[in-house]
């Protein structure tokens, strides 16, 4: 007997609800519900081959309502995924396997993207079609892919979600299409106890192509995605479902959201479905045909790679260079050639302004960096000649004006990295991160290669005041793991902690960087990157130290005069720079050692918190900062008045030594 849609939706909703019973733990309401809209996409619509999953021509789905894990992985098992076992099902939620809680990228072949936090895999989503658009742009139809995303109702009330719409309706990204589990039900009950936006008038108003479907009627969805990639818009699709569909008591409600449905009414729901076989056992009458789904991207992908053979040679040679995430072979000698330069150039300069030289040097010989901001390109200095921006339908460029949408900027750059082809970079200023935070999280987990550029790092900014001047987010950042958080002391250090940014293939890094002019901290030229070691002896004592002064960024210089300060009152001091406290974190114990030095007297000094510092000069060494928030004025003057001067390092130093 021949599987009918149904029969193939109800696998899903099975393999979900029996998953999460055996766990007790999990979202069996979305799966259940949405079945017939993942049906639809994997057996009709996404262009994939299941035996390789990173073929790179592949559509995209991200599961933005990533709560709802077991809708991906049971489409996963039933097209065949390898590695997704009948085990790593029942094995849901459980230490070690497969299938985690949320979907986990690099972590399970198939996920394209980690989610869980609402909202994030909409923005990510944004950034993989305007990844895919500008590559096409690049290579040619040789990138010919759609990128979907099932969002949840509680995706489109995270503000990142308005953020993302706007921004994917003005650059007109025609290959996205958004559908919209729309049931009704969030986890205190009705979606109408907090929220009664008209979501197709929503994304009209961005410019979208929009419209409602019966969530349960899979000719009606396939119906729509068709009008959909014909509207040359990016496209809304709101399926109408009703949540834990087929639980006879708990369909509907928010009881079947965000627990296991219990004995009893994983019974009745399998009465009702009609669904007469034992826990995670489907016949081979359903399983046949979705396998067959599965498999039949094979003939499309073989036929893309006859494409790929086909090309121009040197086109295909970069094309491959591309998506492998190398660097090409004249990024390094651009990297010295700048810091042989900056090494000969005395002249003060602002560490952005050294960003903005660095980029222009290296951008046409990095065609994959992409950069951008938020709205502050005369501020951040990330657009030079090389990276012309793109415009609505025009996707070939290699700069983005994001508009002021931080948190959804930082989130699409994940999704343009993830998607693979490009090196993304956005800007804005530092004490912005805090809108861009949960988005630089998840990148630092993925370990996506994306870089940002953050200026405007201190109270050295000035007159903007305390609003804008960061003082606790260097150490907000520096607490994200696996975040390579960077902040060079003059032009070299910049060249420097760029390139250690670029080459850190899965890391996620920021650049902070100063508005003020900063003097040369560098004199000598070498080839060795010292800023990537996180921090190195910058000017040495002289005679045997007794007083290690460490600092980064703005705050280097003023190091080195408190050292000049010392050695008049004959005090030998040393100097070091730390560029990034994360690197220096990771490096052996034995070069640690060297570089915190035996000086019986430790101070520190950065225009932030303390908070972090102790790592390197311990709870009883000096630190000379930030206690509390900033105020507006010159920053000469500001730094005087909150005591962050060569003066007053020196003087903490001469304390601690009597």
């Amino acid at each position: 007997m021949s599987a009918t849609p149904n029969d193939m939706a109800n696998a899903i909703r099975a393999l979900a609800m029996d998953a999460v019973q055996k766990a007790n733990s999990g979202h069996p309401g979305l799966p259940m519900g949405a079945a017939d809209i993942a049906t639809v996409l994997f057996t009709q619509v996404l262009k994939y081959d299941i035996a390789d999953v990173n073929w790179p021509d592949r559509d995209r789905f991200v599961l933005s309502a990533g709560h709802g894990s077991m809708l991906l992985y049971a489409a996963l098992y039933l097209t065949g995924q390898k590695e997704m076992t009948i085990e790593e099902i029942k094995n849901f939620r459980q230490l070690g396997s497969k299938t985690p809680g949320h979907p986990e990228v690099h972590h399970t072949a198939g996920v394209e993207t980690t989610t869980g936090p609402l909202g994030q895999g909409l923005a990510n989503a944004v950034g993989m079609a305007l990844a895919e658009r500008m590559l096409a742009a690049e290579f040619g139809d040789i990138v010919d892919h759609h990128t979907y995303t099932l969002v949840g109702d509680g995706c489109l009330m995270e503000g990142i979600s308005q953020e993302a719409i706007a921004m994917a309706g003005n650059i007109k990204l025609t290959r996205l299409i958004v559908l919209h589990d729309d049931n009704g039900i969030s986890i205190d009950g009705p979606v109408t106890l907090s929220d009664t936006v008209d979501q197709v008038k929503r994304f009209e108003a961005c410019g979208w192509h929009a419209e409602r479907v019966d969530g349960h009627d899979q000719a009606a969805i396939l119906a729509a995605i068709g009008r959909a990639k014909g509207s040359g818009k990016p496209s809304y699709i709101g399926c109408k479902t009703t949540i834990g569909f087929g639980a006879p008591t708990r369909a509907g409600t928010n009881k079947a959201h965000g627990e296991a449905l219990g004995k009893d009414e994983v019974a009745g729901a399998r009465k009702n479905l009609g669904w007469p076989y034992e826990p995670f056992v489907v016949p081979d009458n359903i399983l046949s045909p979705w396998r067959a789904a599965g498999a039949r991207g094979k003939g499309a992908h073989d036929a893309w790679s006859k494409k790929l053979a086909g090309m121009d040679a040197a086109k295909r040679a970069e094309f491959e260079r591309r998506l492998s995430g190398e660097l090409p072979d004249g990024a390094v000698r651009a990297f010295e050639a700048f810091k042989k330069a900056s090494a000969d150039d005395a002249s003060e300069i602002a560490t952005r302004k050294a960003s903005e030289a660095l980029i222009a040097a290296i951008a046409p010989v990095v065609p994959e960096l992409i950069t951008g901001s938020a709205d502050l390109t005369g501020s951040n200095n990330t657009k030079v000649a090389a990276t012309k921006p793109i415009s609505p339908g025009d996707f070939a460029g290699r700069y983005i004006h994001w508009g002021i949408r931080e948190h959804a900027m930082a989130a699409a750059v994940n999704g343009m990295a993830l998607h693979g082809g490009f090196i993304p970079s956005d800007a804005t200023f530092l004490c912005f991160t805090d809108y861009c935070r949960p988005a630089l999280r998840l990148g630092a987990l993925m370990g996506v290669r994306a870089i940002h550029v953050m200026t405007h790092d201190s109270i050295g900014l000035g007159e903007d005041g305390p609003t804008h001047q960061p003082v606790e987010h260097l150490a907000a950042l520096r607490a994200i793991p696996h975040l390579l958080v960077f902040r060079p002391a003059d032009r070299t250090e910049t060249a420097e902690c760029w390139q250690a940014a670029l080459e850190a293939g899965h890391s996620t890094s920021v650049l902070a960087l100063t508005r003020q002019n900063l003097p040369r901290a560098r004199k000598s030229f070498t080839t060795e990157n010292l800023s990537a070691k996180g921090a190195y002896e910058l000017s040495p004592a002289n005679g045997e130290a007794k007083v290690s002064l460490f600092a980064s960024g703005s705050e280097v210089a003023i190091a080195l005069d408190a050292q000049k300060l010392l050695a008049d009152k004959g005090v030998a001091a040393r100097v070091v720079s730390v560029p990034c406290l994360d690197l220096f974190e990771a490096r052996d114990a034995a070069y640690r050692a060297e570089i915190v030095g035996k000086a019986p007297v430790k101070v520190a000094v950065e225009a932030g918190v303390r908070q972090g510092w102790d790592a390197i000069v311990g709870p009883d060494g000096g630190f000379v900062g930030m206690t509390g928030f900033g105020a507006s004025g010159p920053y000469q003057k500001l730094y005087e008045h909150f005591e962050i001067t060569a003066k007053h390092v020196a003087q903490a130093a001469l304390d601690r030594l009597k």
